[in-house]
């Protein structure tokens, strides 16, 4: 596996950089900005998305797919959306290539096959949607329309990071069409609970749910909801957004619908989303200077079993010996991997599922076989034991829920530590700039404030907390009254 990790306390990013890579997630590809997911950490979104869907669907929604162009003058429909996300659009002019003369085995843009209007490679899928559900909704009899997409999407950043922030990444967006304000309303705030309860119960990480402020919110929408989350650096990752739209895209695309009294009436919205960003949520919550640390519920390979032998007779001892095991781990729906390769030593192999990430180790050797038992480690705290082989079911057992409940309450310890409150300006900046972590202060509601302040100290308002209790006060920048406090944090 080479040399070791970086450590976290010598360089963050450079340790998340050089674990994406040796945990075998993904890496830089050809296309500038974009990303190869590899196998393994494609399983692992599989598994993401999986349980995700299964939400989804629990909650009445159904999956369609949409068309990854969208025609410019769609696009510019609703304006403000239009207007938010223009700098990152890739815009298809052309359709076709042709030989260059000049420079035989050379292709050039075709002149003639201009298209007649510009096509946008999907940054979301507002508009194209609304376009189209134009065509579904006439009644009140056609509502709610419950639609869930997954799907690839692009925008073009200039800076960016595996996972974290690249020009194509993979989410699924979901787009809603309801009668009233309050359904779209419940709606939005539905799935802003349903992304929250994935994040804590499946991906061991604590969210806050909240609020954006105005220029944190998505383009087109009337209020953005989202659950942020800490991660080790004490820098904030959101983790996930579900926006009510009210009757913008409506209004922009015509969409109406007759009412029960007969009447025409615009249809209300949401849309809501999470990406592949979620990975580099996961590896940065949990993970520590040996490599990946994966709660149970998504690790693709929950238990690996390494045999010890130095002969073909001895390997076949430890399989026979083992085998029983592995089919009951399997009978009750654990993944178990049986690393028998050759090629490699078991301490390399140690070392290997130790960076990405694996639960639960278990080790067998001849020595076993005589004692009747088997070495058991457990990946988040890195600790070992010899147990009897009649023990392992119900040890695995303990040690999934375990691991992962650990996980969680490692994270939630840590973001309760790091959660401050500031009272000034300059315990503020003295805050954010030594400690760092969600610093919860008074701010005064304008845009102004809030620009000034992160001008100054690179930190902006992650949102607004949706239980947050009124609490009067004065803003730490501009004094000017305020009625509750917000979570601050500098964010990736």
């Amino acid at each position: 596996m080479g040399k070791k990790l970086t450590k976290r306390a010598e360089d963050y990013s450079k340790w998340y950089n050089e674990l994406v890579v040796k945990a075998d997630l993904a890496e830089n590809s050809s296309v500038r900005g974009c990303m190869v997911i590899k196998p393994y950490g494609y399983a692992i979104w599989e598994k993401m998305q999986k349980q995700l869907d299964q939400m989804f669907k629990d909650t009445g929604h159904q999956n369609a797919y949409f068309p990854l162009f969208v025609p410019k003058s769609l696009f510019e429909a609703e304006e403000k959306n239009a207007e938010g996300f223009a700098k990152e659009c890739a815009v298809v002019t052309h359709y076709r290539l042709k030989n260059d003369e000049e420079n035989p085995g050379k292709l050039i843009v075709d002149p003639k096959a201009k298209l007649e209007e510009e096509l946008i490679v999907r940054p979301t899928s507002e508009a194209i949607i609304w376009n189209t559900y134009k065509n579904w909704i006439q009644s009140y009899r056609d509502l709610p329309i419950l639609i869930n997409q997954w799907a690839n999407v692009v925008r073009w950043e200039m800076r960016t990071r595996l996972f974290l922030r690249t020009a194509e990444f993979l989410w699924q967006e979901g787009h809603t069409a309801h009668q009233t304000k309050q359904e779209a309303i419940d709606e939005a705030i539905q799935m802003n609970d349903v992304y929250a309860i994935f994040a804590e119960e499946y991906m061991g990480i604590p969210v806050i749910k909240g609020i954006k402020s105005e220029s944190e919110r998505f383009a087109g929408a009337l209020e953005t909801y989202c659950i942020e989350a800490l991660m080790q650096d004490g820098k904030a990752l959101q983790a996930g957004t579900s926006h009510f739209l009210g009757q913008n895209f409506a209004k922009a695309f015509d969409v109406k619908y007759t009412n029960k009294n007969g009447d025409l009436d615009y249809v209300w919205a949401t849309s809501w989303g999470v990406s592949t960003r979620l990975m580099g949520a996961l590896i940065m919550t949990h993970s520590d200077d040996n490599g990946l640390v994966l709660p149970p519920r998504l690790a693709p390979i929950q238990v690996v079993i390494i045999p010890i032998f130095k002969s073909d007779e001895d390997f076949n001892k430890v399989s026979s010996y083992i085998k029983p095991v592995i089919k009951n781990l399997q009978s009750k729906g654990i993944s178990v991997l049986f690393d028998k390769r050759d090629t490699f030593k078991p301490g390399f192999k140690f070392n290997e599922h130790e960076i990405k990430g694996v639960p639960i180790r278990i080790v067998v050797g001849p020595n076993d076989i005589e004692n009747s038992s088997l070495e058991i480690f457990r990946r988040d705290k890195m600790e070992k034991e010899t147990i009897n082989i009649d023990e392992v079911f119900s040890k695995v057992d303990f040690l999934v829920e375990d691991i992962q409940t650990n996980l969680f309450e490692k994270a939630k310890n840590f973001t309760n530590l790091n959660t401050r409150e500031a009272n000034n300006f300059e315990e503020f900046k003295d805050l954010i700039n030594t400690k760092g972590g969600f610093v919860s202060a008074h701010w005064d509601g304008t845009k102004e404030t809030e620009e000034l302040i992160k001008r100054e100290t690179k930190a902006t308002i992650r949102l607004i907390p949706i239980d947050g209790a009124t609490e009067k006060g004065s803003c730490i920048y501009s004094k000017k009254p305020s009625n509750q406090r917000v979570l601050f944090a500098k964010a990736y």
